[in-house]
Parts: structure tokens; sequence; C-alpha cells
């Protein structure tokens, strides 16, 4: 069975918000609208209302979504160093890289499109990103960082950092250099080097190929 027949046999409600992840990601949120969701998700208008009762109901659902994709992440670098905070650290570094693309942080990305602060997904983004962020500093703290909230807020400004840097001034600006930056910090932290210092980001390996 092929990716187009699989989509089409997947629930309504999954292919749409799939559909609209996907769109939101490539356009943004303002230049997509409903009528293209359905469009893209084999359906029509009727039926994306009957399960999202408003486009704001939809991008609510896609962000949760994210952070969904997100845990799952977490899960797997925790299966991959189990009793390991100190490698989990250095395997989120890694992970992060791979997650800076042209598009950015689909979250930072909502964030800045839905500029009144009233707006439903406002208070959706900042749950999840703090959530994230305070997970990392448990993270830091369980790998022995003394200043734990320190050296994860300063991983986390790096991160966001890299994402804006990859759309503004494309992949070979400072970006690419964005796991060593991250191990050098984690480092200057009291942080031990990473446990597989080969595994570099896609990014990094093309700076040492040059």
């Amino acid at each position: 069975m092929n990716d187009n027949c699989a989509a089409l046999r997947a629930r309504p409600r999954d292919r749409i918000a799939g559909a609209a992840r996907d769109l939101f990601h490539k356009h943004g949120i303002r230049g997509i609208g409903v009528d293209a969701i359905a469009e893209a998700a084999g359906t029509n208008k009727m039926t994306l209302y009957r399960h999202f009762g408003s486009k704001d109901d939809l991008i609510i659902q896609c962000l949760r979504d994210a952070a969904l994709e997100a845990e799952s992440w977490w899960a797997e670098f925790e299966a991959d160093h189990p009793g390991d905070p100190s490698a989990q650290l250095h395997a989120w570094v890694l992970g992060c890289a791979e997650c800076v693309d042209d598009r950015g942080c689909d979250l930072a990305n909502a964030a800045v499109e839905l500029a009144d602060s009233d707006h439903p997904a406002r208070r959706v983004i900042e749950e999840i990103k703090t959530d994230q962020r305070n997970r990392l500093v448990k993270l830091c703290s369980a790998a022995g960082i003394a200043e734990a909230d320190l050296l994860a807020d300063t991983l986390w400004l790096l991160v966001e950092g890299a994402r804006v840097s990859r759309q503004s001034v494309g992949a070979e600006g400072p970006s690419v250099r964005f796991v060593r930056m991250c191990e050098a910090i984690i480092a200057s932290f009291g942080g031990g080097p990473a446990a597989t210092p080969s595994r570099n980001s896609k990014s990094d390996l093309r700076e040492q190929v040059a």
C-alpha cells in the first residue's frame, strides 16, 4: 500500500490535523485557509468543521500534536541511554540539531504569527514551551550540573537562536556550529563530553568535510 492510500485510510480527524501541520509548517498559519487544508486532507470543509469547531481549534490540535511528537522523541533517547542522564543530554543536543531546518520551530513560528495575546493558542504554546524547558532543567540537574537552570536556559536560547539564524542566513551560517557550541557550553558547566563524539549533526558533518 502506498503512502497516499494509507493516508486516505486514516481517520478524517487525523488526516485533517496531519495536512494542517504540514501546510502550516511550509506556508505559515496565516497563509493557509481551511479550504486548502480540507483539499489536502482529501475531505471537505463540512467534515473539517465537524471535527474542529474553528481554524483556531485546529491550530491548537496541531500544536498539541507537535508536543506529543516531542514526547516520543524524549522517550527515544531515554530508551537509548537508560540511567545515563549525561548521555541523554548530549542526545538531546544531537536531536535538536536535526530539528534546525529552514522553517524553524512550529511553536515559535505560531507564537510570532498569532501576535494577539488573547489568542487561545498563545496559552497552549506557553504551556508546552514551559514544560519542555522544565524537562530540560531536570535533565541537566540529573546529569550533575550544579547550575542546571542556567545551563538549560542557555541551551534553550541557543537552539531557538539557531533556528532563527538558519531561517535568516541559511544552512552555512552560525547554526552550522550548533552542536559544537552546545558541547562547549555543557563542558563549561562541568558536564562531561559526549559519549559518542563522532555522532555529529548533518550540519557539523558538512563543516568537518569542508
